[in-house]
């Protein structure tokens, strides 16, 4: 054989050699791929295409005390649809086309039959097999969805793809909007209030579902049903009283709107429970509006003013270093302390006057005096009485942000020659309205001190899953001497001091005013633009029987005026005239009279005898009959005589237009109330026809 032959022939050995070498390698890999390596990668393409996602629960509600909704998720609903779906055919869609683009049309009143129509034309003729129809829709809508032509028939064979969503509302809108609070999907923005502190419970527990990619990036669920259900988060109970929480918040924003001030809060509390029956936050926005933007109450500290002056009085009296009684100079309202500073108050032209004058009055000069006399040696003695008052003691509420207290002693940097007297009047100690609230609410309390209270149960459908029960900081915060001293002092302003003009004739009301300049960052007390002031006033009602207790904090009030007494008192008292007019076992027994002089009842008004007696009967009073059955307001007979005129007067209009419509007069009134004089005197003789007119005031 020639060379050129055998190298020829070489060659193609080689060549089909190395055919044979490559196809063997083929079927290495692909049976490696199939065998070896199928699952991992069948499951990457899957990863790729199918995937579980994740379905949020619905959470769970937050209800007021009665039941009332405060806080909700409400189903919400985004509509697709694939209009290629293996039932439906050309001669079907073609054949339902119409009606269903009427119906939706008629059902969303967005858009006409033919728009429908288009839209509808366009996602088949695409083959958009998820193409998005209808975003939040109602529960409603998504029902009637169900029973429109073509969409009635399923997924399948109609095409209709409904997935749920869940949209948080607050029936209420801003009522104890802060305090119910929000939480956002976002992780960088804090959960806020009762939906913050409770979320853990309210969330729920997520469900899966499978989902497979379409062109376009779009995913649409695989099955009708989810693979795992969520678990729906449980509903919290909180303390709050609806009525009462909507006449604080009116109470609190119209003396805020009257006095143009910044912002306030006001906190009603149960004494013997600590729940928290409203509390109101606002403040004002750059068009004047008033909203709830930050709960004040629990996360805002200042320098309380006045009434500071409890704890102070109370510490010397549990001391042993002062009594009610005891005289004090308040050197005409004006002390100066080292280093010249000067402390004033309001009571210019007065001296002597006894401790509890000057704390019913509110004198700085007094109550500084008195506390530097007896502490001045031993400054740290009585910041740890204050202690030992658990003035200073964090609260450790249910919803989280709770202001730190600064109580300041000897050890601070910061103390100074003056600092034993302006604590004690107020300064240089920082509280927020919710913890010098449930300090005075120990007073009221019978010296228990009990931790507020937002929440008081957790249930998931009915059945009770956490319960919060009234929880006690501490047994007794004083002496029961110093105690019932301390409920006299607070009675005392309400009876003759700064809080007098909030007196009620039915029940009474104990308490301390306050007002305090407002420290402005490093400018101080003035920031070179004019003083700004806090408006307070703090106590509890009936004062007697201590039922509830109640601050009101306002913040900057403007318009000159800015007293305690002026600004936050009114909401005070707007507040208890309320809850004690919604309370019928706060009053008192209607007590049967001795006798029949019946002093103090409104008079009687002359008329019909019959309804008169029907009131008398209620009242208990004694009735005489007669026989004309009219009387006059003296409870004398009315003599009634045909085609005379009859006296009308004391009566009210429709009683006397009766009586002289009777006698054929036609009858002119002029004003409203009780007649009190007649144009015909009583006797004449009546003509029928005749004009009388009566003057009713």
């Amino acid at each position: 054989m020639p060379e050129n032959k055998k190298d020829i022939l070489w060659r193609i050995y080689l060549v089909n050699i190395g055919f044979i070498l490559f196809g063997a390698a083929i079927v290495f890999r692909v049976g490696q791929l199939q065998f070896g390596e199928g699952a991992y990668w069948k499951a990457k393409a899957d990863s790729l295409t199918i995937r579980y996602v994740s379905i949020e629960p619905s959470r769970g509600n937050i209800y007021a005390a009665d039941g009332s909704l405060l806080a909700t998720s409400l189903p919400r609903y985004d509509v697709h649809i694939d209009l290629n779906a293996p039932g439906i055919d050309k001669t079907m869609f073609n054949d339902k086309v119409d009606s269903l683009s009427f119906s939706l049309s008629k059902l969303f009143k967005d858009k006409t039959p033919n728009e429908y129509k288009r839209i509808l034309k366009q996602a088949r003729k695409e083959g958009d097999r998820y193409f998005l129809l209808k975003r939040n829709i109602s529960y409603n809508e998504q029902k009637a969805l169900y029973k429109l032509p073509l969409f009635r028939l399923g997924r399948y064979k109609g095409g209709l793809i409904v997935d749920q969503l869940s949209k948080r509302e607050k029936p209420f809108k801003t009522l104890a909007s802060r305090t119910v609070g929000f939480k956002v999907d976002n992780k960088k923005v804090t959960p806020v209030g009762i939906e913050g502190s409770f979320d853990k419970y309210l969330q729920g527990v997520e469900g899966k579902r499978l989902m497979q990619k379409l062109s376009g990036n779009v995913w649409k669920p695989v099955n009708n049903e989810n693979e795992v259900e969520p678990m729906d988060g449980s509903d919290v109970i909180t303390t709050i009283d609806l009525n009462l929480q909507d006449v604080a918040e009116n109470a609190l924003q119209s003396q805020l709107i009257e006095h143009n001030a910044d912002m306030g809060c006001a906190v009603l509390m149960e004494v013997a429970t600590g729940h928290i029956k409203a509390i109101a936050n606002l403040k004002r926005n750059n068009f004047g509006a008033y909203y709830e933007d930050y709960n004040y109450a629990i996360g805002q500290s200042t320098e309380p003013g006045s009434t500071f002056k409890l704890a102070s009085m109370m510490a010397a009296m549990e001391d042993g270093y002062v009594d009610l009684d005891e005289d004090v100079d308040v050197q005409h309202g004006r002390i100066s302390y080292t280093n010249g500073v000067i402390l004033r108050d309001a009571h210019e032209g007065e001296s002597h006057m006894t401790m509890l004058h000057a704390f019913a009055t509110s004198s700085n000069v007094g109550i500084s005096k008195i506390i530097t006399k007896y502490y001045s040696r031993n400054p740290q003695s009585f910041i740890d009485r204050l202690h030992k008052l658990h003035i200073g003691d964090p609260l450790g509420v249910q919803i989280e942000g709770e202001s730190a207290i600064r109580l300041k002693d000897t050890h601070d940097k910061a103390w100074s020659h003056i600092s034993l007297p302006y604590i004690s009047i107020g300064y240089e100690t920082r509280l927020t309205p919710l913890q010098l609230l449930t300090f005075y609410n120990a007073v009221a309390n019978n010296g228990k001190m009990v931790q507020p209270l937002f929440v008081k149960e957790v249930r998931n459908k009915g059945v009770l899953v956490k319960s919060f029960k009234t929880k006690v900081l501490s047994d007794s915060i004083c002496s029961r001497s110093t105690l019932a001293k301390a409920k006299l002092l607070l009675e005392e302003v309400v009876k003759s001091g700064t809080a007098s003009h909030i007196k009620h004739a039915q029940y009474t009301i104990a308490g301390k005013t306050g007002t305090a300049v407002i420290a402005q960052g490093t400018g101080g007390y003035n920031d070179g633009q004019g003083k700004k002031y806090q408006a307070s006033f703090c106590g509890y009602f009936p004062a007697d029987k201590p039922r509830y207790s109640c601050i009101v904090v306002v913040y900057a009030p403007g318009n000159d005026v800015y007293y305690g007494a002026s600004v936050a008192c009114p909401v005070f008292k707007e507040i208890a005239d309320k809850v004690y007019a919604l309370n019928i076992d706060m009053h008192d027994e209607l007590k049967q009279f001795p006798d029949s002089t019946y002093a103090g009842l409104p008079k009687q008004k002359a008329g019909n005898l019959k309804q008169l007696a029907t009131v008398n009967h209620k009242l208990m009073l004694p009735v005489e009959t007669n026989e004309t059955g009219w009387v006059n307001s003296n409870k004398k007979e009315i003599e009634i005589k045909d085609n005379t005129v009859p006296d009308v007067k004391g009566m009210g209009l429709r009683d006397a237009i009766y009586l002289l419509e009777e006698q054929g007069l036609m009858v002119k009134p002029v004003g409203r109330g009780t007649v009190t004089r007649q144009s015909i005197n009583a006797g004449a003789k009546a003509v029928r026809g005749q004009q009388i007119i009566i003057e009713l005031s």
